[in-house]
């Protein structure tokens, strides 16, 4: 897991990578959409426990998906 602040790159990246919109990221972290296009437009620095909360409920929720296409 990364130890760091993330950059805006950074967040978008990870979003897309998890396949999500910038609404349904801001959901996952219990934040109002306006805060998660701040964190993507650099306008706002993302707090630590925003992000390592979705980076673990990002990944959880690829494993989801991989196991429902195994079945």
């Amino acid at each position: 897991m990364n130890c760091h602040k993330p950059t805006s790159p950074e967040i978008k990246k990870a979003r897309l990578d998890a396949g999500l919109t910038q609404s349904q990221a801001a959901a996952m972290v219990h934040v109002n959409i306006r805060s998660w296009q701040k964190w993507e437009a650099n306008e706002r620095t993302m707090n630590m426990a925003a992000w390592e909360l979705f980076l673990i409920k990002s990944e959880k929720s690829r494993q989801a998906i991989a196991i429902k296409s195994l079945v």
